[in-house]
């Protein structure tokens, strides 16, 4: 009896496997798979039904032998996947075209790359892209921005860093797409997207966000002590170097603008805890307060309605004050 109950349960396990590798392989194919989209649809039509095959034929037999072509086709469908690399050079958005660099000198940071377009739509703007120096004795302010696109728990983090000059340089780990592609998060898993970190001023990468794209967004001062401001802009520096050296995928799970943030910040504070809000990106700022780590005083809904800033930015909008607008 416990046998048969053993086996039965082995089998069930085993199925629900099979389904999954069968839709997870479907989905890798669709997304790498090269060719138009007819070729797609017949290799994933023969895949999928290679799959229910295979199950079927193993409840009807109930020999582990009926596996072998299936397992012999998964394995050569994950040597396939390990080939495909991240790549350097592709035809890149405007936007994400170029890779922030830097040389540090004492206390001065030159940075190159520095993305400052002046967008009138997300398909027109003018492009600069330049050079700039900052003393990080000078550095006053880590403040991070949590930009609403896909509802309550999918946010995009921006980490911008104050200087008692009254200027901002602002940090994002995004995806590197194409020209003419577009996120998708489900793509994102499949090895669809190159990472890629973005310099940019605040009336650029936050304006587009708020005035251009319809975002909704949110800033916070984060409480940081100054070695701790300096060693996080440089975790950026490195940030950027290694991805310049070799180029990663963009996962929107585990690779993503949150969670490569938060290794960086690991890296200075090694007790900062997991949380799954890290994952679910649009609760990052309860994640924050609940460690103690936004300034301000008074509950945490009085902080969120200080911190909304949506409407500032959108009547700032072409200001030269932008941030000091958004941050009155």
């Amino acid at each position: 009896m416990k046998k048969s109950i053993l086996r039965g349960v082995a089998t069930v396990l085993g199925s629900l496997l099979l389904l999954l590798s069968t839709g997870w392989g479907a989905l890798a194919l669709w997304f790498q798979l090269p060719g138009g989209e007819a070729l797609r649809w017949a290799v994933l039509a023969v895949w999928a039904a290679s799959g229910v095959a295979t199950l079927v034929c193993w409840w009807r037999s109930r020999r582990a032998r009926a596996l072998l072509p299936w397992l012999l086709a998964f394995a050569l469908l994950l040597a396939w996947w390990a080939t495909i690399a991240p790549a350097r050079q592709r035809g890149w958005a405007a936007d994400v075209a170029r890779m922030v660099g830097g040389k540090v000198d004492g206390s001065v940071v030159t940075l190159d790359q520095v993305r400052n377009f002046d967008w009138r739509g997300d398909a027109d703007f003018t492009q600069r892209w330049e050079q700039r120096r900052y003393d990080l004795d000078r550095l006053r302010s880590v403040d991070v921005a949590l930009s609403y696109w896909m509802g309550p728990a999918i946010a995009h983090t921006l980490v911008s860093f104050g200087f008692d000059d009254g200027r901002y340089i602002t940090f994002s780990i995004e995806i590197r797409k194409e020209r003419s592609e577009s996120f998708s998060a489900l793509a994102g898993f499949f090895k669809r997207y190159e990472t890629v970190l973005v310099a940019a001023d605040e009336r650029d990468i936050l304006r587009v966000r708020t005035n251009v794209r319809g975002e909704d967004m949110y800033l916070y001062r984060v409480k940081m002590a100054p070695a701790a401001m300096r060693s996080l802009f440089l975790a950026y520096l490195d940030e950027g170097a290694e991805l310049q050296r070799a180029p990663r995928f963009y996962n929107t799970l585990t690779a993503n603008c949150t969670t490569i943030v938060f290794e960086m910040a690991r890296r200075i504070d090694p007790g900062l805890p997991f949380d799954w809000r890290l994952l679910a990106s649009g609760y990052l700022d309860r994640y924050l307060f609940d460690i103690g780590a936004l300034a301000g005083a008074g509950e945490f809904a009085q902080l969120r309605e200080t911190a909304h800033i949506t409407a500032k930015a959108r009547a700032a909008d072409k200001s030269g004050d932008f941030s000091a607008s958004i941050r009155r």
